[in-house]
């Protein structure tokens, strides 16, 4: 890899780093559940977004597979608490 993808990787990585901070500080302020979930979801998204570009930096598609196990267990919970929000109730 050349010096300014190295550079570039490194200015994502701490740019999603500011970004999970902000979003933890939302997460817990609140003040809705609206916006905890939105929250989590952002944080989600983040660690999927670090996991591949941590796997752009080491050349590796193991990391592409567990950003898609993130996408997927991002999506599954992020039901969940939408339809706990809505009805009161996970399961019927």
């Amino acid at each position: 890899m050349n010096a300014l993808l190295d550079h570039a990787i490194t200015f994502t990585l701490g740019c999603y780093a500011i970004a999970s901070m902000l979003v933890l500080v939302r997460l817990v302020r609140g003040p809705r559940a609206q916006d905890r979930v939105f929250a989590l979801d952002l944080l989600y998204l983040h660690a999927m977004l670090i996991v591949l570009v941590t796997g752009i930096l080491h050349e590796s598609e193991h990391y592409f597979e567990l950003a898609l196990l993130i996408a997927l267990f991002s999506f599954v919970s992020s039901a969940a608490m939408a339809k706990f929000i809505l009805r009161g109730e996970v399961i019927e």
